[in-house]
């Protein structure tokens, strides 16, 4: 019995003794940047995170996952960039997990395949976010801001002039004080879009089967569009809104406040032409098997 009793004690300090060999390695390297400069970072698999600070370097740290060949990082103040160099076969590499501290209007762009993306507080004048299966999460005030995703989810908090967000079978979300222009698209995923009482000049929401759910307002003379094919849409408007609005779709139930809608004599389908104040905006809802709805808050 005592000699069972030592065995799990033998194995423990079996298994501290190797433990290092298979340790993820430390990061913690700075370069100096221009407050304005760019940085570009790549990473394959773990996440990445961002973070804005007031200091004209960038600070990179974390963990380099085994298995990973290195980090390199090159450039000069003016661009730098960040990569996570994976040998040919990476299948059994760990993941590399990247903490990024940036000037607070530094261009940013961040590529990632199956790697998480966290950005908070920048504000520069380009951000561009791409992933194939990891998550997105960025809040911040870009200038301009594109963001893609493949299978993740995105979920956005911006105050910015020009946004555009896409995804494939995730869900996207996007928020905060946009003005000027905003395009968001999802093939399968959910899309909810929220300006926060800002008037936008153009908006455009495309679906297959996801439902969008928009709130914004129009600015005077803006244009919307917003169609799916199996998806309903949901677009909610000030009270004040001048436009001329239309609405089509083939099976899809089609509803707006004053509205007449009108059925085809032959076979099915349905449309409406709707004007609202001074009628000086453009909207146009269409769908093919879904519902689109327009309501007046």
């Amino acid at each position: 019995m005592h000699t069972l009793l030592k065995l799990p004690v033998a194995i423990a300090l079996a298994c501290s003794a190797l433990a290092p060999a298979w340790a993820a390695t430390p990061i913690d390297q700075v370069r100096p940047l221009d407050p304005r400069g760019r940085v570009e970072i790549d990473n394959l698999k773990g996440r990445v995170e961002v973070r804005a600070w007031d200091r004209q370097e960038v600070r990179v740290t974390g963990s380099l996952g085994d298995g990973v060949e290195k980090l390199v990082i090159d450039g000069d103040r003016d661009e730098l960039r960040i990569e996570v160099k994976y040998p040919n076969r990476s299948r059994n590499t760990e993941p590399t997990m990247l903490v990024v501290q940036v000037p607070l209007q530094a261009e940013l762009e961040i590529e990632t395949v199956s790697a998480d993306i966290d950005v908070h507080g920048v504000a520069p004048r380009e951000l561009s976010l791409q992933s194939v299966s990891g998550d997105i999460v960025a809040n911040g005030a870009p200038r301009r801001a594109s963001v893609e995703s493949v299978s993740g989810d995105v979920n956005l908090t911006f105050n910015s002039s020009e946004v555009e967000a896409s995804t494939v079978s995730g869900d996207l979300v996007v928020a905060g004080r946009l003005t000027g222009e905003a395009s968001v698209e999802t093939v399968s995923g959910d899309l909810r879009f929220d300006s926060r009482g800002e008037r936008l000049r153009k908006f455009s929401a495309g679906s297959v089967s996801g439902n969008i759910a928009a709130r914004l307002a129009l600015a005077e003379a803006g244009e919307i569009r917003m169609e799916s094919v199996s998806g309903d849409l949901g677009l909610d408007l000030p009270k004040d809104l001048s436009a001329e609005v239309s609405g089509e779709s083939f099976s899809g139930d089609l509803s707006a406040p004053g509205a007449k809608i009108q059925r085809e004599d032959f076979g099915p389908g349905s449309s409406f032409h709707q004007r609202y104040g001074d009628g000086k905006g453009e909207i146009r809802l269409e769908t093919f098997s879904g519902d689109a709805r327009l309501r007046l808050l």
